[in-house]
């Protein structure tokens, strides 16, 4: 196939590949959108329009546009996977420059915001500025012609845009923070930014497309929320873990006939870090843990009611206190 290629350039268009079809990004108008943090496949193969010219001689330019996030600031273009066709005479070296333009696609509307950076393998564009938030730019991608090359580099590539000034899921886009419910209770979700609202799963959700839907589910879940912002569709997530609450129970027998002889707390599994103190009736303290996967057991302690403090220490750090009292009957 590759030497069929070779002849039809012999025989018909000696230094240009238009006997393929022209991407449809290769004029400004046509510009292909970039969504932070979102590799997309391209090709300049047979593309023609290589305007404006901020690089060293080169050609066969496509066209991409990208919009700034709420906050603005600097964006990195990377282009990596290059994959240029053995053609005699051919480069294999794309470039990229960005610019602010007013939309109106004129050569004398563009402003480069980027130094030109090229490479045969992969490489990364910075802006040379912090870019204006809320505000649309245009990356150009073009062949070089570089030493003896006669033939403009038209390749196949990846290209993504990332950056603090570009990127969107934390910044205009979140899910809403994580949050812990008691088993049987119920949270409202927050969700900020975006224009449409996906959720899912929808199990114990009281509505999937809505930004604040109130949550009560069974078991602890993570819910994914999709959204699209200027034409890209983002994606973040939100953990709602369902917790016992703690009920320990007001008396223990621990006589050794194997019932009841410990202070169980299965709530307390769920927290590896819960902090347990019980005092006696005169505030000593006779039992303390870190993590509760010995009970207490009361050993050479009198029939007499106690007093413990539990707390559990979840994922938010350490919460307030549970407190109450608990028998030993022997």
């Amino acid at each position: 196939m590759l030497s069929a290629r070779i002849a039809a350039l012999s025989l018909c268009l000696p230094t240009a590949l238009s006997l393929w079809a022209q991407p449809p990004n290769d004029d400004c108008a046509d510009a292909v959108t970039l969504c932070a943090q979102q590799p997309m496949a391209g090709t300049n193969d047979a593309a023609i329009n290589a305007m404006p010219v901020y690089c060293p001689p080169g050609g066969a330019g496509v066209w991409y546009t990208f919009t700034t996030n709420s906050v603005g600031g600097p964006v990195n273009v990377e282009v990596d996977g290059i994959n240029c066709p053995d053609i005699a005479g051919m480069d294999n070296e794309l470039s990229v420059v960005v610019f602010a333009g007013d939309g109106s696609c004129t050569p004398g509307s563009f402003q480069p915001v980027s130094t030109c950076t090229f490479d045969s393998v992969a490489f990364t564009a910075t802006t040379t500025q912090g870019l204006l938030p809320a505000t649309q730019y245009w990356v150009l991608v073009a062949g070089m012609v570089n030493g003896n090359a006669s033939i403009a580099a038209q390749c196949g590539f990846s290209i993504s845009v990332e950056g603090p000034g570009v990127d969107v899921v934390g910044v205009d886009f979140s899910a809403g923070p994580d949050v812990i419910i008691p088993a049987g209770g119920s949270t409202q979700l927050h969700a900020t930014g975006g224009t449409t609202y996906d959720w899912s799963p929808t199990s114990g959700l009281s509505g999937n497309t809505v930004p604040d839907p109130v949550a009560q589910p069974t078991e602890s879940i993570f819910y994914t929320l999709t959204t699209t912002i200027n034409g890209c569709t983002f994606i973040d997530t939100v953990n709602v873990e369902v917790v016992s609450l703690v009920h320990p129970v007001n008396t223990f027998t621990p006589n050794g006939d194997g019932i009841n002889d410990t202070w169980d707390i299965p709530e307390l599994r769920d927290f590896p870090q819960a902090e347990v103190s019980v005092y006696d009736r005169w505030g000593q303290r006779v039992y303390h843990s870190i993590g509760y996967r010995t009970p207490f057991d009361g050993a050479g302690l009198p029939t007499a009611t106690y007093y413990w403090y539990i707390q559990v220490n979840d994922i938010r750090g350490r919460t307030d206190p549970y407190t109450g009292y608990v028998t030993i009957v022997r």
